[in-house]
C-alpha cells in the first residue's frame, strides 16, 4: 500500500505520523511545496518541490505505484487541489481531501468576509490604519499601494517584496498562544486584523484576542473546491478512508 500525501499543513503531519504508526508495512510518501525554509519534516518518505503540474502529478501516481493521494495541503492551496483532482481522475487514483473546517464567528466578533486578499487590501482603509496582516508571506502584494495603513505583517520566513509601503515584520511560527496574540496586538496598537480563514487551532487565538480588544477583522474567504472531491475533517477519519482503499 503506498499513499501519497500533499500538502506541509499540521494536519498531513499527524496523518503520516498515524499511518505510518498503525501500518508501518505501507509506504507514505509526503510532499512539500517547498516554499518554507525549514519546514517541520513527516514521518515516513518526503520529497520536495512540485510535480509539473496535472499532468506531471498524473505521471508520477504512475510511476510511484501509488494506491491513494491525499490533498491535505492549506485551504489556500487552490492550484495544486485542482491538479490533485484531474491527476487522480488520469491515472485512475482514489482521491481524498482533507480539510481542517473553517472559523465560525462566535459573540462578539466583528467579522468582515471578502472574497479576495486584493477585496481585503481595498476594505482595510475603512477599517483601521494599524493592521495585523497574517495571511501568508505569498499574499502580501495585494497590500502593497496601502499607502496609509502601518502593517505588521507574520509570516514564517521573510516576506520578498512588494510589501505594504509602511510595514514591520514578525518572523514567527504557531501554534501562537492567546496570551502572545494580545501582546502583539497591545505592542504595535492593532486596530484591524486581516487573516485568512485557514481553520484549525494552530492560529485561531488571534481571533479570540481581537474579539477581546474589540478590534474588526477581515476574514478572507476559501477558494472554491473541485467538484466530486470527497472532503474529510479530521485525520481519523481520514485514516479510516485510507484503511478502507486498502482492504
Amino acid at each position: 500500500m503506498h499513499v501519497l500525501i500533499l500538502g506541509g499543513t499540521t494536519e498531513a503531519r499527524r496523518l503520516a505520523q498515524a499511518l505510518t504508526t498503525r501500518h508501518p508495512a505501507w509506504r507514505v510518501t509526503s510532499s512539500l511545496a517547498g516554499r518554507v525554509a525549514q519546514p517541520v519534516l513527516p514521518a515516513g518518505e518526503v520529497r520536495t518541490g512540485g510535480f509539473g503540474g496535472a499532468d506531471g502529478l498524473a505521471r508520477a501516481l504512475r510511476e510511484l505505484q501509488v494506491d491513494a493521494l491525499i490533498d491535505a495541503t492549506h485551504p489556500f492551496a487552490g492550484t495544486i487541489s485542482f491538479h490533485a483532482a484531474q491527476a487522480a481522475a488520469t491515472a485512475h487514483v482514489p482521491l481524498l481531501a482533507l480539510r481542517r473546517p473553517g472559523w465560525v464567528p462566535a459573540p462578539g466578533d466583528d467579522w468582515h468576509g471578502v472574497a479576495s486578499l486584493e477585496e481585503a487590501a481595498r476594505r482595510l482603509p475603512t477599517l483601521g490604519r494599524r493592521a495585523f496582516l497574517t495571511v501568508g508571506r505569498l499574499g502580501l502584494s495585494a497590500f502593497a499601494d496601502i499607502g496609509d495603513v502601518l502593517c505588521v505583517v507574520r509570516s514564517v520566513d521573510a516576506p520578498e517584496p512588494p510589501l505594504p509601503p509602511r510595514s514591520q515584520v514578525l518572523l514567527a511560527r504557531g501554534p501562537f498562544t492567546l496570551e502572545g496574540e494580545r501582546a502583539v496586538l497591545r505592542e504595535y496598537g492593532i486596530d484591524v486584523l486581516v487573516t485568512k480563514d485557514a481553520g484549525g487551532e494552530a492560529t485561531a487565538a488571534k481571533l479570540v484576542a481581537a474579539r477581546d480588544a474589540r478590534i474588526p477583522v477581515i476574514v478572507v474567504e476559501r477558494p472554491t473546491a473541485p467538484v466530486g472531491v470527497t472532503v474529510l475533517g479530521s485525520v481519523g477519519e481520514a485514516v479510516e478512508w485510507v484503511r478502507g482503499i486498502g482492504r
